[in-house]
């Protein structure tokens, strides 16, 4: 009899040959109710147990019918004992050479549950093993160990490309009954195994976990957690090389892959392009069909937790001229020890619990270069943050913490914002006006007068080559670049303060000394002396 808490599975009568044939063929229960294109997903979430027995039933309630016409017609007094199909049968002890039979058998009760030797031929077991509160468990127990922080839930699947594979034999076993039958059915209205798995795990991992949601997209991108299980079989190679004789093209690897094992060569998008291209005709030659029984089921890898980057940006002062932006590292060896991308992001990597980060920021200043102003404009973008929701109140904690850890740097303006402000951060950098306050030294004696022309000339254009301190990490080129406006503040006579308002990207060491003459004009060919800069402070503005 049927247990109580079974649904009633929305099966119709077109649906007896086909449910018939995939149980002949050693498809589980969900399988089953994939290819017949059941999108009713309490159907997946009942127990294997119960679906199975329900799929036993709707056959043997035709199979008893078709006898009981039979025995009126024949005049018998006794109906023929029905049958009772297993869900999952054996593979035969006896196999032709490269060919295989599978026999119904019967099934036993509470033997629903699938061995070793009785695992899905389409998918593997993963609907039949891994679709259970045991599961769900595990997943569970794997997130809590995490300690993320988090509203919502998006449970992702990675499945053995083989899978593609013997869906599309099993659909080419199928495909003859359905015409036959003209019932309309297309490939393409299959129940994918991602989503039925999703379907059956979503409400048992959710409950888990105390009722969080557990769903398969959200909406809001910044507050995306994501939880992936992955499953893997020893057999990838073996079902899918026959592919790689008929379209070695889909299975090239990358330029930068030339040295990759044929198991990652099979990749699900690899053997669904394939797929594509492969006539029906050739691929029953090449594969079996249906698919034959594997000979263990998948092996479930660790789930794996990741919430989506979370960018906090804002603007900084470096006071410091003992200090690079970022890590200043030749030659496998650190020539300072900190940084302020460093000083920025240590609280931040702390307080969201973050993995790593990405720094960026609009423009850089040389390590013996002050900044000042209202600071230069930052972003980091920190990875895979166990904690991401920070109110107002607590990021201006978090800056004041910042700000309290050195007197090096100072921030302001610290928000959290989306990746597109990254993006916009850096919109028009050349287009953009920056202004700069330069300790000049001269070799000839100067007054007052000797540099007041300087303020008169307005829009210079430069022409810079790459200067030679930069020249390992920056292409050879020639740039074009104005200074705007100069003004002067005479100290003594070989000292005075040179302010300029300058193109961005203008080299202002360069066009002070002259880099051997990479930079023309330059300050030393307007002043007609030998020019050096002592001191560079770049004063940013909003």
């Amino acid at each position: 009899m049927r247990r109580s808490n079974c649904i009633m599975l929305p099966l119709k009568e077109k649906d007896r040959p086909i449910v018939k044939k995939l149980l002949e063929a050693g498809c589980c229960a969900r399988c089953v109710l994939r290819f017949c294109c059941l999108g009713v997903q309490s159907a997946y979430r009942q127990s294997y147990e119960d679906t199975a027995k329900e799929l036993c039933a709707f056959i043997s309630d035709s199979e008893s019918n078709e006898c009981q016409d039979a025995a009126v017609l024949e005049q018998h007094t006794e109906d023929p004992p029905s049958k009772k199909i297993k869900m999952d049968a054996a593979e035969t002890d006896v196999q032709s050479e490269g060919d295989s039979a599978v026999v119904p058998t019967v099934m036993e009760e509470g033997d629903a549950k699938p061995a070793d030797s009785d695992v899905c031929a389409v998918c593997l077991g993963v609907l039949q093993e891994f679709c259970d509160e045991a599961y769900a468990i595990k997943i569970s127990d794997v997130v809590k160990a995490k300690n993320y922080q988090f509203d919502t839930m998006v449970l992702s699947v990675s499945l053995p490309a083989q899978l593609s594979v013997r869906e599309h034999s099993c659909w080419l076993h199928v495909k003859k009954e359905v015409r036959e039958k003209s019932i309309c059915l297309d490939k393409d209205d299959v129940i994918q195994v991602k989503e039925a798995f999703k379907w059956t795990m979503q409400g048992l991992v959710s409950k888990e976990l105390g009722g969080v949601p557990v769903v398969t997209k959200i909406s809001r991108q910044t507050e995306q957690f994501e939880v992936g299980v992955g499953f893997t079989h020893p057999e990838t190679d073996s079902d899918c090389h026959f592919l790689a004789g008929i379209c070695s093209d889909c299975f090239r690897p990358t330029k930068n892959k030339q040295f990759v094992s044929q198991q990652n060569v099979f990749t699900r998008m690899a053997v669904v392009k394939a797929l594509e291209k492969v006539s029906d005709e050739k691929f029953l030659k090449k594969f079996p069909c249906p698919p034959t029984r594997p000979a263990r089921k998948c092996i479930a890898q660790d789930a794996q937790c990741l919430h989506v980057s979370v960018f906090v940006a804002g603007r900084y002062n470096k006071f410091s001229r003992t200090l690079p932006q970022t890590p200043w590292v030749i030659d496998g060896e650190r020539r300072m020890e900190s940084s302020v991308e460093e000083l920025i992001a240590a609280p931040l990597l702390s307080s969201f619990r973050a993995e790593g980060f990405n720094f960026s920021s609009s423009g850089r200043e040389d390590v013996d270069v002050r900044t000042l102003g209202n600071g230069r404009p930052f972003a980091l973008e920190l990875l895979n943050p166990h904690r991401a929701r920070f109110n107002k109140a607590e990021v201006r904690q978090l800056q004041e913490t910042i700000n309290q850890s050195s007197d090096k740097i100072r921030v302001r303006d610290l928000q959290i914002v989306s990746r597109d402000a990254m993006g916009h951060m850096k919109e028009g950098e050349e287009d953009k006006t920056k202004s700069y306050t330069a300790l000049i030294w001269t070799q000839k004696a100067i007054d007052k007068d000797d540099i007041t022309f300087l303020e008169e000339t307005k829009e210079l254009k430069l022409a810079q080559k790459t200067p030679l301190r930069v020249l390992h990490r920056r292409p050879l080129a020639v740039r074009e670049r104005v200074i705007h406006t100069m003004s002067t503040c005479f100290l003594d006579t070989h000292h005075f303060h040179l302010k300029l308002r300058t193109q961005a990207g203008t080299y202002i060491k360069e066009f002070v000394h002259g880099d051997f003459g990479r930079t023309k004009p330059n300050l030393c060919d307007l002043l007609k002396t030998e020019t050096d800069i002592l001191e560079l402070d770049v004063d940013v503005g909003i």
